[in-house]
């Protein structure tokens, strides 16, 4: 049924596994209990899982790496009323709200945007996703999942897990970071699809000898800079790209990917709205079978053939003396030169533009600003330069993998990185 670091667990297993456990908890069909798992045993938590499902409770899956006092606070956050915490014994919490109803998968939106808030998604509603993904997705029909990404985050677990089993295939969990382990991994699997995050499939594009190619792998959670893009591509058999949001899941899937922002096309459950073309870009907004119109503050539009397409973040953009500057783009520019390993560009505060463009970079080798600054004006425009320019060991990401401008800007306010490039030079 699914292997996890090289050991295979069988239905069996979950199922004695899960009985086992819905005895131990008083776990019961119709339950509207709302329990929060932080488990770091991966098959102990996924036989969790599949009891809470089968009973039609509601569960908040929590990364295990995360430390109790942060898991209790997410567990209140989302009015669970248990966390269990490494532990089948309960810790009762004080839920603050009315109880929603049972049979919910309850997750935390990313906060790119502001605080992280609560999306409770019926599991009809997750069913729902599972079957157009797998019916509108063919390409990877004769392909090995391998999820390299955590198990409690809704791209490992529903479109890793959950579509691979309802595809009938075994999915091979790889639990380690070590992208050479990863590599192993993926050379002794038959057809391997790759779910992991962009910055490990840069890491092992860099990683495999010329001569060699991933098989298949999967994109998703953030954009591809463009460098990193045409890198993986070259090193990948089949490349495949998917774009959601915590509201509705899964809204497009790429079975070919040709350009990074090329999200996919709309899985048939949804209908979108969005611009028309590059000059008529919109915000992209999504609707379920008769649900509420979800705005994703994702800009971009749809092209003749369908095809989704990402321009940035409608809070990312950056708005120079009237005019508007895409962050990916200065990125994309930045890390096309050869010493850069990875930058993120966002706003700053200027008191005769408005705004301006401001940039954390890392390199894999020394570079001053003022190279940076020439490179940028053979390659954007005056508006589009970086008028501020910081170097980091590493551009600081969120645990999905994600950057959040936001919190960059707010950091760079505090003057956390002028802090740290002092510290470095000294």
């Amino acid at each position: 049924m699914i292997r996890i670091d090289g050991e295979f667990y069988d239905r069996a297993y979950f199922e004695e596994a899960g009985s086992r456990i819905a005895a131990q908890v008083g776990l019961t069909e119709g339950s509207s209990d709302r329990s929060a798992v932080c488990f770091s045993n991966t098959p102990e938590w996924l036989s969790f899982f599949f009891a809470i499902r089968k009973a039609g409770a509601s569960v908040l899956p929590i990364h295990p790496g995360t430390p109790y006092a942060a898991a209790r606070k997410l567990a209140m956050t989302a009015n669970c009323d248990r966390l269990y915490y490494n532990s089948l014994t309960a810790e009762v919490l004080e839920t603050r709200e009315e109880p929603i109803g049972p049979g919910r998968l309850l997750h935390m939106s990313s906060g790119t945007t502001g605080a992280a808030k609560c999306i409770a998604r019926p599991w009809s509603e997750i069913d729902r996703e599972v079957e157009s993904y797998v019916a509108t997705f063919r390409e990877p029909e004769d392909m090995t999942p391998v999820i390299a990404c955590p198990t409690t985050h809704s791209y490992g677990l529903i479109c890793g897990i959950l579509v691979a089993l309802k595809r009938g295939q075994v999915p091979v969990i790889v639990e380690t970071a070590n992208p050479k382990h990863l590599l192993k991994v993926l050379r002794e699997t038959e057809r391997p699809l790759l779910y992991s995050s962009p910055a490990i499939l840069h890491t092992l594009s860099r990683l495999i000898p010329e001569g060699e190619k991933l098989y298949a792998a999967m994109t998703s959670g953030t954009l591809l800079p463009d460098p990193w893009f045409t890198q993986i591509r070259a090193k990948s058999e089949w490349l495949f790209q998917q774009y959601g949001c915590s509201e509705s899941g899964c809204i497009a899937i790429n079975p070919d990917m040709q350009a990074a922002g090329d999200m996919g096309f709309v899985l048939p459950h949804h209908a979108l709205s969005t611009g028309t073309s590059a000059e008529d870009a919109g915000e992209i907004i999504v609707q379920d079978e008769g649900g509420p119109a979800i705005h994703t503050s994702d800009l971009g539009y749809r092209r003749e053939d369908g095809m989704l397409v990402f321009l940035s973040r409608m809070d990312d953009m950056i708005n120079v003396s009237g005019l508007n500057v895409y962050p990916g783009d200065v990125e994309d520019a930045v890390m096309a030169m050869p010493p850069i390993a990875d930058a993120v560009a966002f706003r700053k505060a200027d008191r005769f533009a408005g705004e301006r463009v401001a940039l954390l970079y890392s390199t894999h080798q020394p570079v001053t600003p003022q190279d940076i600054r020439e490179w940028c004006g053979r390659h954007l425009a005056s508006h589009q330069l970086p008028m501020e320019m910081i170097e980091v060991a590493e551009i600081p990401r969120q645990a999905n993998g994600k950057i959040s401008r936001r919190e960059v800007a707010a950091r760079h306010a505090a003057g956390e990185f002028n802090t740290l490039a002092a510290g470095a030079a000294s």
